[in-house]
């Protein structure tokens, strides 16, 4: 799957979101790569920066934006159709949504979505 193929099924895993949800989200941008880190190569997905739970009056409105990585190359390797590349995107999105939200891979493996 090209990468921009994989893109568009990101940002269609972002139209999901409903737009409550979405309108609460502050800060975050989503990024593409093709390749997860070198120290875990099988990472689908990541969340870095402070959830929204733990921003308090310290948090400057200036602050760099959190950010959502997608990765391409081992999502595709556990995809054997791109049926299952749309539906592990749409998780690994709504999983690192999540996490902006405060919500920990505990909880998320309670809610059925880790």
């Amino acid at each position: 799957m090209t990468r921009e193929r994989f893109e568009e099924l990101v940002s269609d895993a972002l139209d999901e979101v409903p737009q409550d949800l979405a309108a609460q989200m502050d800060n975050v941008v989503v990024f593409v790569e093709d390749d997860a880190p070198p120290d875990d190569p099988e990472l689908l997905g990541v969340y870095d920066g402070i959830p929204l739970t733990e921003r308090g009056a310290a948090w400057a409105a200036g602050a760099m934006p959190d950010r959502i990585t997608i990765f391409r190359n081992p999502t595709l390797a556990i995809c054997e159709t791109e049926e299952d590349v749309v539906e592990e995107v749409r998780i690994t999105v709504v999983h690192e949504i999540a996490h902006h939200f405060g919500i920990d891979d505990d909880k998320l493996h309670e809610l059925g979505w880790a």
